[in-house]
């Protein structure tokens, strides 16, 4: 789908750099994946201390190489 968007060019040659690209859109495309790989890990963060485990879980159990 195309899009025009207005983007500081300062901002797309500093990333260019930084990140080895080639392309505006390989900037632009691998800031996105950074993006959303960060907030799904703010997620799964924020579950941290909300999940319940029954009484007879036991983790170490889980570890054991069989």
């Amino acid at each position: 789908m195309p899009t025009n968007l207005a983007i500081d060019d300062k901002l797309i040659e500093e990333a260019l750099i930084v990140g080895q690209h080639r392309t505006k859109k390989a900037v632009v495309t691998e800031a996105l994946l950074e993006y959303i790989q960060r907030r799904k890990q703010v997620e799964i963060i924020n579950l941290f201390g909300k999940i319940e485990y029954g009484s007879d879980y036991n983790y170490k159990e889980q570890r054991k190489v069989k």
